[in-house]
């Protein structure tokens, strides 16, 4: 029964994905993500049903649409993939329960956030300022204190401290940026996002994300930089990494915590 229902779970996470992958595509364009209906971006054929199964069409047609045999970006089947494991340990750590499916939510909502932000660099209100309310919603329900191995807030207090914290603190950065630099640094959309993510893990995950972003951010900087020979000088999608280290501290917070603070243990002891 339980594999039964993960394999729902995980159906339903994937088509959830591929929704995903039409706000994805549609949305830097302008393009309303409801009509038309799916379609190739390359020859406009209308994409028939059986070949818009999540993950398993882009398989059988080898990554290619069937009517002009152009390549369908490998993102489609990675997004489906992702969400629908995300969504599937929702479940497994939360159950069947209003929690789970706001966690799957705002995992979701991350998800398009990261690769919007990565094409255009906008974080979009429409997605980040209900991601909050999500949040609000899964501190009222106190899921941290249900569940310790996710990173979860445990009170509405706690994600009221955790969105006020975290957009607080990078409005201070992007205005003292502002102020030295005598130019924009970092858009709001950054600052709603982490009041997103400080509202779903409380005000003491804040900092963790904050510096986990800025440390990946910098390495990937600096390869690009070295990369280019054009130094410093160009634009990074912090949002993105603010959302790798969102799910990466949401669902392995926990485990590294334990792990560090066992190490530092066992090195005291010795």
């Amino acid at each position: 029964m339980d594999l039964f229902v993960g394999l729902w779970i995980f159906a339903l996470g994937a088509i959830i994905g591929s929704f995903l992958n039409v706000v994805i595509h549609r949305f830097p364009r302008e393009e309303s993500i409801v009509f038309p209906p799916s379609r190739c971006p390359r020859c406009g054929a209308r994409i028939r049903p059986w070949d818009n199964v999540p993950i398993v069409s882009w398989l059988i047609l080898l990554g290619r649409c069937r009517d002009c045999r152009s390549p369908i970006a490998v993102r489609y089947p990675l997004v489906e993939l992702a969400n629908g494991l995300f969504w599937l340990a929702a479940w497994l750590h939360l159950g069947l329960t209003l929690s789970a499916l706001l966690v799957a939510l705002a995992v979701s909502m991350t998800i398009a956030l990261i690769f919007i932000d990565a094409e255009i660099q906008i974080l979009p209100d429409v997605i980040d300022l209900p991601g909050i309310a999500v949040g609000l919603g899964i501190g009222w329900l106190g899921a941290g204190l249900a569940r310790p191995h996710l990173v979860l807030s445990s009170s509405l207090l706690d994600s009221i401290l955790g969105a006020a914290f975290g957009a607080g603190l990078l409005l201070a950065v992007a205005l003292a940026y502002r102020l030295i630099r005598g130019i924009e640094g970092m858009g709001l959309g950054d600052v709603k996002m982490i009041a997103m993510i400080g509202a779903v893990c409380g005000w003491a995950a804040v900092l963790p994300v904050i510096f986990l972003a800025s440390v990946v951010g910098a390495v990937i900087g600096i390869a690009i930089a070295l990369r280019k020979d054009e130094g410093l000088r160009f634009a990074l999608p912090f949002g993105v990494f603010l959302g790798l280290a969102f799910l990466g501290v949401l669902f392995f917070g926990r485990v590294i915590q334990e792990w560090y603070f066992g190490f530092l243990t066992v090195a005291l002891v010795r």
